[in-house]
């Protein structure tokens, strides 16, 4: 790419640094000015008023970790078809056979 075609980019890239300036000005000013006083009670789970009953961290199958893993998969995938389906007329029928391949491999995992 020419330098120019990357000159494109620079509001993009710009966007992007603010972004992380911010979250990480804001996460350093909540720890700089937050309240810190521990108690016992601050430290428990909370349960609507109640006390609670048992402990807060229990076992729980990796079949949630699992399911929450192909959700990503499959949510990240489904991304690339929005450049894609936006440029689809420009593409043809090498486009189209291409996606349908990339859907095919999709169903199959």
């Amino acid at each position: 790419m020419s330098g120019s075609g990357l000159h494109s980019y620079a509001p993009l890239l710009l966007h992007l640094l603010i972004a992380a300036a911010l979250a990480g000005a804001l996460t350093a000013v909540s720890v700089l000015v937050g309240w810190r006083r521990p108690s016992r009670a601050k430290q428990q789970p909370y349960e609507c008023g109640m006390e609670p009953i048992g402990d807060a961290r229990e076992p729980f199958s990796v079949k949630f970790y699992l399911v929450a893993m192909v959700f990503i998969l499959f949510d990240v995938e489904a991304i690339f078809l929005y450049p894609w389906a936006y440029i689809f007329r420009s593409l043809r029928w090498y486009g189209f056979v291409e996606m349908m391949i990339y859907i095919a491999i999709l169903l199959v995992g």
